[in-house]
């Protein structure tokens, strides 16, 4: 619940800076297509530097595009985004700082002004292995499709803009996935041991809000909620990202974000006084830089 919170009260602290008005459409225009390809580079490097530092360099590439239908009182919104990241550091070697694929649509009816009755479906998974590195040797905690996670359902939309939407589903289907057979026969991410998916039926809470807080400086919010109503419907997946985008000229921006998630049935492994256990916790992940972005 405290979770719950702190995601709620992140978006709503974003919304205090939704003061513009919703831009003029294009009724004659049916696709609005907009996409984002940035290249973010970070660098440390010390030599003879009295206080110590550890020499370091990470690369992560990002896509994020929108493709937006509108034709009489339907619309359709689609959102892909690709990301990947790899950080290298010294006595460490190479290791991946992110690793997503979203796919997320939203099929709307307009009800009124602003409401829409919808069906909604979204995929998440990762391009590559994940590895818990505290242990001798490193264990295998992730991979393509381990986990991957469906989500799909009928429900209800208030769309203010293409910038601001909050999408529910009280009866939506969620199926996780895990393929790789080492992780299905450890049961994780919540299926039974030796089953590679887990079927869960209850409702979900998809928000979008992206508001630009200054001249070339945006910040873009996303919110998604789940219960179960099969098992432990109070326990409620939450998944919190903000992304700050900083704009210096039309190549060149500097970008920070934060994704907070937390899955009771996702545990997370960690070494106590040499013996490997794993707990329930919140995952904290932050990403800084400065790169070349190429909007259209």
């Amino acid at each position: 619940m405290k979770i719950l919170i702190l995601s709620l009260a992140l978006t709503l602290i974003s919304l205090m800076g939704y003061a513009q008005v919703a831009p003029k459409v294009d009724t004659t225009k049916r696709w609005t297509i907009h996409g984002e390809n940035t290249l973010l580079i970070n660098q440390s490097s010390f030599s003879n530097w009295s206080s110590g530092g550890v020499n370091s360099i990470a690369g992560n590439i990002l896509f994020n595009y929108d493709f937006n239908y509108k034709k009489d009182v339907w619309s359709w919104d689609n959102k892909v985004i690709l990301g990947y990241g790899l950080s290298k550091q010294q006595d460490v070697g190479t290791r991946k700082n992110d690793d997503r694929i979203i796919l997320n649509s939203l099929l709307g009816r307009k009800a009124s002004q602003y409401w829409l009755y919808t069906f909604y479906a979204n995929f998440q998974t990762q391009f590559a292995k994940g590895y818990n590195y505290s242990t001798t040797p490193q264990t295998l905690i992730s991979n393509i499709f381990a986990p991957a996670y469906l989500t799909f359902g009928p429900g209800f939309a208030y769309k203010r803009s293409d910038n601001f939407r909050i999408n529910i589903s009280p009866a939506a289907a969620r199926i996780i996935m895990v393929t790789d057979q080492t992780l299905s026969d450890a049961g994780a991410f919540g299926v039974d041991p030796g089953k590679k998916s887990k079927f869960q039926f209850g409702a979900s809470l998809d928000a979008y809000y992206k508001v630009n807080l200054v001249e070339n400086i945006s910040l873009e919010n996303t919110l998604k909620l789940y219960a179960d109503y099969l098992d432990r419907p109070g326990n409620i997946y939450t998944d919190y990202t903000a992304n700050l985008f900083m704009k210096v000229n039309k190549f060149v921006t500097v970008n920070a974000g934060v994704q907070l998630i937390y899955d009771d049935k996702t545990k997370i492994p960690y070494v106590d006084n040499g013996v490997n256990r794993d707990k329930k916790a919140l995952q904290v992940k932050q990403i800084f830089g400065a790169g070349i972005t190429y909007k259209f």
